[in-house]
Parts: structure tokens; sequence; C-alpha cells
């Protein structure tokens, strides 16, 4: 009887061991894994598949058009369910187009280079997924535009003296970023609050710039 006690004391002994064991090791990973609590800085290049829309112009169509961004990023935690997370990234967007002038048919392309600054809350129930949203601030530095026909090719490049095109523009963003250790696979979508016209003296240009933003990123 005393040596069947004994036997059992030890089984449950050396399966309580074990036991601590484990959850010592899933204690150590999750700390090393979950980076919810630190300071992160970090890099991301992707793609933007933007176009524009203008609600006074029921007759405006444009097509969308694939555009480099990239740039960096922070995060600066707020416990682990929240950060702030401000971005500058270097984002092309624009339009292209295409139709028929005098009978000859015709396509255009508009380029515009803006720096982006987005500042996100970022919402992170697990530690592989944040969900953000926030407004962001763009400056337009360059434009190009770019029309082909049968006829001629033009190319045209401006830096925008044109003190009536605006280029500080707001606008509001909104995705989710999947954490792979030191790997982020972001998600965005975003559209402008304001039209491109400027200081309001003509009607044109006054769309809006909308896009879809898909990027990788590099957490150092």
């Amino acid at each position: 009887m005393k040596k069947t006690i004994f036997t059992a004391f030890a089984v449950i002994a050396m399966v309580t061991a074990n036991a601590q064991q484990i959850v010592d090791a899933r204690t150590m990973t999750d700390s090393d894994t979950d980076t919810r609590s630190k300071f992160i800085l970090g890099a991301k290049l992707g793609i933007n598949y933007s176009n524009v829309y203008d609600s006074e112009g029921q007759d405006f169509v444009a097509d969308p058009k694939l555009g480099l961004v990239a740039g960096g990023f922070v995060t600066i935690p707020l416990g682990k369910l929240f950060a702030i997370q401000p971005e500058v990234l270097y984002s092309q967007k624009g339009f292209k187009g295409e139709g028929t002038l005098l009978g000859s048919p015709y396509s255009f392309k508009r380029t515009t280079d803006y720096l982006d600054v987005p500042l996100f809350l970022a919402f992170r129930p697990v530690e592989y997924l944040s969900i953000v949203a926030g407004p962001q601030f763009s400056y337009l530095m360059k434009e190009k535009n770019e029309f082909t026909s049968a006829t001629f090719n033009q190319s045209q490049e401006d830096a925008f003296n044109n003190d009536n095109i605006r280029k500080n523009t707001m606008a509001f963003i909104g995705g989710v970023d999947i954490n792979l250790d030191k790997i982020v696979i972001g998600a965005r979508a975003g559209w402008d609050l304001k039209e491109n016209k400027g200081d309001g003296t003509s009607d044109t240009p006054r769309y809006k710039n909308y896009w879809y933003q898909l990027t990788l990123g590099y957490k150092f």
C-alpha cells in the first residue's frame, strides 16, 4: 500500500514538473514573439492601385493605375491593445483613360507623386493582427501627364508652381497589418477629403484621389 502511494506521488510530481516546463517554455515563446508592448521601427515597400472621382461631373470617367509606395513607420505602444503608428511614405497615385479625338483614338495617363504622412491609431486584439485607421496629410510634389495618339505623343512633367493647384490635402485611411515575426503585410484603403482645386477660383481640377494599397514591411 505504501509502495503504491509513493509511486502515485512520484508520478504526480513528474507530471507536474513536465507541465510546468511546458508552461514556462510557452511563456518564453509568447514573450519573444509578442512585440505589442515594444517600440518598433520599420520600412515598407509596395504598390498603390489608384483612381480619381468627381462628385459633380457625372460624365467624368477614369481608369485606375498602379503606382509605387515606399517609406517607413514607427509603432509607439499604448499598452498591448493600442498603439500610435505614424508613417512617412513616397506615394504614386493618379489615373488613366482613353477616348477619341477628331476621329482618332488617344490614351491619357496622369501620375501624381505625393509625400504622404498618415497618423494611425492601431487596435491589436492579438499579436499577429493590427487594425489601423486615421487621418493622412498629403503634399503633392510632382505631376506627370502623358498623352498618346495616332498622330503625336506628348509628355509633360510639372513641379507645380501653379498656386491654383491644391498641393496640401487631407485624407482618411483604414486597413490592417498582418504581423509575422519581423515581416508585416499591410493592406490599406484611402480617399481624399478635399478636392484638388487649389484656392477655389477655378472649377478644375476638382477631383479627389482614392486608392488601395498593399505593402510588405520589415521590423528592425
